[in-house]
């Protein structure tokens, strides 16, 4: 009896093992490797050329981001920034941001790319917004990250925080 439980513990730990190092399992366990930067297409196509701009520093001074239009944002260290609200991951003394506003003309939900894992807050007239989706960009895009918000017409202030780097592609538009 002894033998028999261990024989079938053994069959099962190399069934284990060998459906552990199949390529189902290894493309399940990691993300893709890019070969090469992807363009983005459809609606991301603006990524690819974004224009130059600088963040604001003071909740009243925010710089205009124009949606559907993506935009290479030089932002500041964070001391030098005076957000709205205290952002909720506001980063440390090495990093950045940065404060911009856009318009909303018509009712539904808007998504905010970034080219890397920073935090950002939307702020109405009511105060900040809780996001209603997270995402990743697709593949080798350069896109790292996507939050989607619902948002009525009206004027928003993006608050960027917590980059580690003093610039990043950013990109709002309309998703439906």
């Amino acid at each position: 009896m002894r033998a028999d439980t261990t024989t079938r513990t053994l069959l099962a730990s190399s069934l284990v093992l060998v459906a552990l190092s199949s390529p189902a399992a290894a493309q399940m366990a990691s993300a893709p490797a890019c070969a090469a930067p992807a363009a983005a297409t459809g609606a991301y196509a603006t990524w690819n050329r974004p224009s130059a701009l600088i963040a604001g520093r003071e909740a009243a001074s925010p710089a205009m981001l124009t949606l559907g239009a993506a935009a290479q944002v030089t932002l500041s260290a964070t001391p030098d920034v005076h957000y709205a609200q205290r952002p909720e991951k506001p980063g440390g003394s090495v990093s950045y941001g940065g404060l911009l506003r856009f318009d909303v003309a018509k009712a539904g939900t808007y998504r905010i790319a970034l080219g890397s894992p920073a935090w950002l807050d939307v702020i109405g007239k009511d105060g900040s917004l809780r996001a209603i989706a997270h995402g990743h960009g697709p593949d080798c895009t350069g896109i790292r990250k996507m939050v989607d918000f619902t948002l009525e017409p009206g004027r928003y202030l993006l608050q960027i925080s917590a980059n580690g780097e003093p610039a990043l592609v950013v990109l709002a538009m309309l998703v439906q």
